[in-house]
């Protein structure tokens, strides 16, 4: 039975469906003094062992990399979400959010190793392991005395991850597993000591997940390193599994629990990556200005001409709106979890169960974050014209790392067709209640609208309305294509595709007019003056982007007067009584990055 305290807390997707005050959102101006210290402390070491080295990681220096890691094992980076009974700090899910992002950003090479291991290669025994296995891995990999893998790819499976053909056979005593099988696209193969394995026992319908030791003696062969667009110093190979014995106790959860092994490491992994971009904009940003203020053609900084303005001014807004929508999810799983353990939940439980909760919301940022992160980069190489393209300057290799992001903890599509999927499963067990408020939007469609001229006198009263309208909007979609595809709805990709980017668009809106609003309570408007011009143009674009998708599901699923009767409504709910002006909002920001010669809102 649910307490007081968990009706409190928005339950994973009813950002949709029910209204949030400022007042209940996290945002990274209510870090603690403590997450202050790691922030700096983690940014320090960014500056001081990964930058000076980009040259080094770009010339694909894998030694470099593992040099790194232990580094970042000795201060203890390696472990913040370890427990501290596993030699860990045991730190707030918030906090292993800020380690993850200001770790992230000097190279896209040090971050997917550091995302590798202490992601899917130490998760899944931290949150799914016996005791004994606990005590065995875990303080090794915390301290980055070992390193981890993760090998669940195959060439025949990809996105399609319960379909790998790696087997495990049990022997004839019953005391190992003889594990038969290729893995590809392998992060930290080059310089791991144990591989988080998923191979299929007998017939069984899902994989089962093993510990399995890195002994070239024991049947593990590894491919060269992968020549690859990105991340270079990042060791990617293909792992060849002969007759690898592993020993029953190294079963990890129970048979044919490995597709929820991974799917459950993926959620965490999807909001951990969209912290992993943030840093980045912000110094793909801060590089950009600090060029646009140097350069000058036509005897004029090129930071002066508008075209770069809009340009710097929408870098800084998705990176103000990712920021915002990450610490808001982040810290309703933190919450969520010492609520479950507060319950009497294990820590295991707790944070399965919370991450789980918010499993739409991490696929939300995932794709958001990486698909803004590739934006910024793109931009950056744009600002820089011709010297973007080369070498000798950070964008051409920013770019290049960026593109990965989109890629993997499961592609930007199938995590936008997820967040819709999981949110219909949610709505058909009860936990999020789409029905009812998906029917009187069709109700409202058929009755007469209002003609009252609303008082829009408080700061964001009008932006939270066309919230609100946003939501109808997806409601009456998303409402509509259920009624007429019914279970078969999956069947229909490009409707789900286009109804995600109305629910990414709704939460990332939300999320930055939530922080704006409630920063500029506290501190005051005209502190805020920046931060409201961001959140107003970020609503502005998310507007144009619903209506876009709006339109397509509608012209594409409905015909005649239903066809007729939704576009009515969208046209009714994508309207601004009082558009704001986007090219002043835009100068605004742009002038405050110029003035700061870097990202600092």
């Amino acid at each position: 039975m649910e307490t007081q305290q968990e009706k409190e807390i928005l339950r994973g997707g009813q950002f949709i469906v029910k209204e949030t005050k400022c007042e209940d959102v996290f945002t990274p101006e209510d870090f603690n003094e403590e997450q202050k210290m790691m922030r700096d402390s983690v940014k320090e070491f960014n500056d001081r062992e990964i930058i000076p080295h980009k040259d080094r990681f770009e010339a694909k220096d894998y030694a470099l990399t593992e040099e790194v890691m232990r580094k970042a094992g000795d201060m203890g980076f390696l472990s913040v979400s370890v427990p501290e009974a596993y030699g860990g700090m045991g730190m707030s899910f918030v906090s292993t959010m800020i380690v993850c992002e200001y770790i992230s950003s000097g190279t896209g090479s040090f971050s997917t190793a550091f995302g590798a291991h202490t992601g899917i290669g130490t998760m899944p025994i931290t949150l799914y392991g016996t005791e004994e296995q606990k005590q065995k891995y875990v303080p090794k990999l915390a301290s980055g005395e070992w390193f981890g893998a993760y090998a669940l790819t195959e060439p025949g499976a990809g996105s399609d991850a319960n379909s790998g053909k790696t087997t495990a056979t049990l022997s004839e005593d019953g005391k190992s597993y003889k594990i038969n099988g290729q893995k590809m696209w392998i992060s930290n193969a080059g310089f791991c000591n144990l591989f988080i394995v998923f191979a299929r026992i007998e017939n069984d319908k899902n994989i089962t997940g093993f510990i399995v030791e890195q002994d070239p003696s024991n049947g593990i062969t590894l491919g060269e390193e992968e020549n690859k667009l990105g991340i270079h110093a990042s060791s990617t190979r293909q792992v060849f599994f002969s007759d690898t014995v592993v020993p029953v106790e190294n079963m990890l959860a129970g048979r044919g629990e490995g597709f929820k092994i991974a799917m459950n490491a993926l959620n965490i992994g999807r909001i951990k990556l969209a912290a992993a971009c943030l840093d980045s904009q912000r110094r793909i940003t801060t590089t950009a200005v600090e060029y646009a203020n140097e350069r000058k053609q036509f005897n004029t900084r090129i930071s002066d001409f508008g075209a770069i303005k809009m340009k710097l001014a929408e870098m800084a807004t998705s990176t103000y709106a990712g920021e915002s929508a990450s610490y808001r999810a982040a810290k309703n799983i933190e919450d969520r979890i010492a609520m479950r353990q507060a319950a009497g939940n294990s820590h295991q439980e707790a944070e399965l169960k919370g991450v789980e909760e918010y499993a739409i919301e991490c696929s939300i940022l995932k794709v958001a974050v990486s698909e803004d992160l590739q934006n910024c980069a793109d931009e950056g190489i744009q600002i820089f014209g011709g010297m973007g393209f080369s070498k000798d300057t950070p964008m051409e290799a920013a770019w290049r790392d960026a593109r990965i992001a989109r890629i993997y903890e499961g592609t930007n599509e199938i995590n936008r067709m997820l967040s819709v999927g999981m949110l219909v499963k949610k709505a058909m067990k009860g936990h999020v209640d789409l029905l009812g408020p998906a029917q009187a939007v069709a109700d409202e469609l058929l009755g007469i609208p209002s003609f009252e001229t609303p008082d829009y006198s408080e700061l964001f009263a009008e932006e939270k309305e066309m919230i609100a309208k946003l939501k109808k909007v997806f409601l009456m979609v998303a409402g509509a294509a259920v009624q007429k595809f019914g279970p078969e709805l999956e069947g229909h990709q490009q409707l789900l595709l286009a109804a995600s980017d109305i629910l990414i668009e709704i939460y990332m809106a939300e999320s930055t007019i939530l922080r704006a609003e409630k920063n500029a309570k506290r501190f005051g408007e005209k502190e805020q003056e920046i931060q409201i011009a961001m959140a107003k143009l970020y609503l502005y674009n998310a507007v144009s982007i619903v209506e876009k998708n709006g339109k397509e599901s509608i012209i594409s699923f409905a015909e005649g007067d239903e066809q007729r009767m939704l576009l009515m409504g969208l046209r009714r709910y994508v309207k601004y009584t009082n558009y704001p002006d986007i090219v002043d909002l835009r100068n605004t920001i742009a002038e405050k990055v110029k003035a700061d010669n870097m990202y600092n809102l």
